[in-house]
């Protein structure tokens, strides 16, 4: 595995804004740059990595959720999702999809602890890809519903590539399928001018932007929205954030999440996923 640790890394600065160790001073610099231009850039990072916690452990417990694939995953910190989803039943199986080779790396040392449990090296707009891959087609059954997980990718790609990469995902989901989005996100057009222009700088042009609310909005379109509805997603079922509240409103993690509506058919599922 070879990683370039001179050039900024969008899942290593996610790693530094969580805290963690698996970061270099060209990510630190980045981020300390961002937190020059959105002083809640941190708690945003906090604040979603907590969602994803939360929000998986409803999907498992409330709506009989036992295959989740996430997208982008980044590199491994607390309460991962397999660890969520296992906890509420031990059968449950993860798919985690990533392109950055450390984050895969680390992924497949620190994540894969059980058979249920599997890493994807693919691109995340990659959906004919994703799941057509072997791990992908032993761990996400057709006919049983399915969570995909996009928690603070979208930032990272062009408008076009969301849209037709959550539009091919609705297709293989079908009925009955979630859709789990977060993105940081801003009401102050400097502040998402400047932001982008940061990360776009930082990262040789491999990221998107920095989006309003409703771009996120209209991502989960035409689904059933569950729990507290879209919004700050420090404010999604508040009551089991711990405490972590990103108070800074010029960045906040704001997204949800939502069903597919209809209802899936074993054999509907078994032609998409074929």
């Amino acid at each position: 595995m070879h990683h370039d640790v001179h050039r900024p890394s969008v899942a290593r600065m996610y790693d530094w804004l969580l805290g963690g160790i698996d970061n270099y001073p060209p990510d630190q610099q980045v981020c300390r740059d961002l937190l020059d231009i959105a002083p809640g850039s941190r708690a945003a990072a906090r604040t979603n990595r907590a969602f994803l916690s939360r929000v998986v452990e409803v999907l498992a417990r409330e709506h009989g959720v036992r295959q989740f694939l996430e997208h982008g995953c980044g590199l491994p910190a607390g309460d991962n999702v397999h660890e969520v989803a296992q906890r509420v039943d031990p059968a449950a199986r993860v798919v985690y999809v990533d392109n950055d080779p450390l984050v895969v790396a680390h992924a497949r040392a620190r994540l894969v602890e059980n058979s249920r449990t599997a890493v994807v090296d693919a691109d995340v707009r990659d959906t004919a890809a994703i799941f057509a891959d072997p791990a992908v087609r032993r761990l996400i059954r057709p006919g049983e519903p399915t969570a995909a997980l996009f928690v603070s990718v979208a930032q990272c790609l062009g408008d076009q590539d969301v849209a037709a990469m959550i539009e091919r995902v609705k297709q293989q989901l079908g009925p009955g399928g979630f859709l789990v989005m977060t993105q940081p996100t801003s009401p102050d057009p400097v502040v998402r001018s400047r932001v982008t222009a940061l990360m776009r700088e930082a990262t040789s042009g491999q990221w998107g932007r920095l989006r309003e609310p409703e771009d996120v909005r209209d991502c989960l379109a035409g689904l059933d929205i569950i729990g507290p509805g879209l919004g700050d997603v420090a404010d999604w079922l508040p009551e089991r954030r711990r405490g972590i509240r990103a108070h800074e409103a010029e960045l906040i993690a704001w997204g949800g999440a939502g069903r597919l509506p209809g209802q899936s058919s074993a054999s509907d599922s078994a032609s998409r996923f074929s």
